[in-house]
């Protein structure tokens, strides 16, 4: 039995409204102050648990979920039968700018929630031509009574039933188009881009390209739209904050056009972001907006995952260009509260080791029931289709070609947390600081001897000492938490038969850092 996409036939369809028919049809919103739009969604983060891979043609990875050919063809025959009766937005948009990467994606809606495309045209950019074949197809159907999401990688399609969450939508095409990248010899990463440009120790003024991974909610958006309080001629150029796609020289196709912010807790300390936020042209979901129109960020009754859509014209610091031309620092973020220090260098092995980890927190965006607890997602991307260790294995390939990137691991949480005295929080301003300078390349370094990697032993503008993760236990307290660490990581690795074995020997003991 084979799957194919299969033609939308609908009782009425709605063809490429643009964005002010969008906002017409996307009814029971609130009207903030600043005029901008808010929905309340009735699912308020994504469904990992229900989401699945069609068992045809692609083998799954360990951690991916898979449904069997024949019960994905039974639901999307019903599906296409159930939308010959109803009335059906259709939106055609494009991914990426590069002649070598841009995808055209068709985005099939019932009528109701037009609220979810009004947010998605923000997202991408007009297609060439929107009658032209799509390269991607979803089909989404939020009052379906089963909450299920599929996708197809080969056929390009993806259902989503039974949710109205708008993130469904976003990750769909971006999950499908990582895998496209992947299939062509690179990587589609779960990342943010930006440009650096800095002074260096003679005054010449150099571009450094980041990417910056994390988990929703562990700060990749916050750290990758911050401008780290540069001041001219330096500054920092925001390209994207979500998903990029690299070849295997470095270079990073962007993918979007609008950014997807979380907004817990937004004010002024994230400048950009928070005056973004206030632009007419918004749209909301799942924030606090009070009768008077007045936004409360800091309120999570409704979730602790509000979001927002801003528009790439309202961010400061961006240009022209959603590309990197090159990748010169990768930073992989974490967010732990005893014994990861707030900066580690890493070797291209440990790199692609710390890859494959993928430590963080499970955050209200994946499993709001789990929010808080210890995580592992490999690249902190959990829209990875195929075996996870081609990943690893292939950033791997990356780096070793590439020796002119650098990588490091970015601690956001704390250090010391339950030790002897109170631990100390990685702020946002530490974590900016810290880039900054990974940036000027003027960070002194020396050899942690636990694990191998470089910590910091002066950083401009910071005092280090009050980030020793050591310092604020017993010996005896601190070398149990080091190798319990060890076990856990070596037991994640263990996972992936597949990957290269100098990955994972990388966690067995320290090794002197390149």
């Amino acid at each position: 039995m084979n799957f194919s996409r299969q033609p939308v036939t609908t009782g009425k369809i709605i063809n490429n409204p643009g964005h002010q028919e969008l906002k017409k049809l996307a009814q029971g919103n609130k009207t903030t102050v600043y005029n901008s739009a808010s929905f309340i969604s009735d699912v308020r983060n994504r469904s990992a648990k229900k989401t699945y891979i069609v068992e045809d043609g692609v083998p799954l990875g360990v951690d991916q979920q898979g449904i069997p050919v024949q019960d994905a063809i039974k639901i999307a025959n019903e599906v296409h039968e159930y939308l010959k009766q109803q009335e059906v937005i259709r939106l055609d948009r494009r991914m990426g700018l590069h002649p070598d990467f841009s995808l055209h994606c068709r985005l099939y809606i019932t009528s109701r929630y037009a609220r979810i495309p009004l947010k998605w045209n923000l997202m991408l950019f007009p297609p060439v031509n929107p009658e032209a074949e799509p390269d991607l197809v979803s089909i989404y159907v939020p009052e379906w009574p089963e909450r299920i999401i599929f996708c197809h990688p080969l056929a390009g399609v993806t259902y989503i039933l039974g949710t109205d969450y708008f993130g469904e939508a976003k990750k769909s095409f971006l999950r499908m188009a990582m895998f496209r990248a992947k299939q062509a010899g690179g990587l589609g990463f779960h990342a943010g881009s930006k440009v650096l440009r800095v002074q260096n120790g003679a005054g010449e003024l150099k571009d450094v390209g980041f990417l910056l991974f994390g988990l929703s909610g562990t700060g990749k958006t916050t750290l990758t739209m911050h401008d780290h309080n540069l001041a001219k001629p330096e500054k920092a150029i925001i390209r994207q904050d979500d998903v990029v796609m690299m070849t295997p020289q470095g270079y990073c196709y962007g993918t979007e056009n609008g950014f997807y912010i979380k907004t817990e807790g937004l004010d002024e300390s994230q400048r950009v972001l928070y005056h973004a936020a206030r632009s007419p042209e918004a749209v909301f979901e799942n924030v606090m907006v009070r009768d008077d129109g007045t936004i409360d960020f800091d309120n999570s009754e409704l979730t602790s995952n509000g979001r927002g859509v801003i528009r790439r014209e309202d961010v400061e610091g961006v240009d022209n260009n959603i590309d990197l031309e090159k990748a010169h620092r990768l930073i992989f973020i974490t967010r732990n509260d005893k014994i990861i220090p707030p900066v580690a260098k890493l070797n291209p092995a440990q790199a692609a080791a710390f890859f494959m980890l993928g430590e963080s927190i499970e955050t209200s965006a994946g499993d709001p029931a789990k929010a808080g607890q210890a995580k592992r997602e490999v690249g902190t991307n959990p829209f990875i289709v195929g075996p996870e260790e081609e990943e690893g294995n292939r950033l791997l390939e990356i780096l070793q070609a590439n020796p002119d990137i650098e990588c490091y691991l970015l601690n956001t949480g704390s250090v010391g947390v339950g030790g002897s005295r109170p631990g100390v929080k990685i702020s946002i301003g530490a974590s900016t600081t810290v880039l900054k300078h990974i940036a000027k390349g003027d960070i002194e370094w020396k050899t942690d001897p636990d694990w191998g990697y470089q910590v910091p032993a002066a950083i401009p503008e910071m005092d280090i000492s009050v980030y020793e993760p050591a310092s604020y236990y017993s010996e005896d307290e601190y070398r149990d938490m080091v190798e319990n660490l060890r076990a856990e990581r070596k037991q994640w690795l263990a996972k992936y038969p597949g990957l290269k074995p100098e990955i994972a020997r990388t966690i067995d003991k320290a090794q002197v850092s390149d």
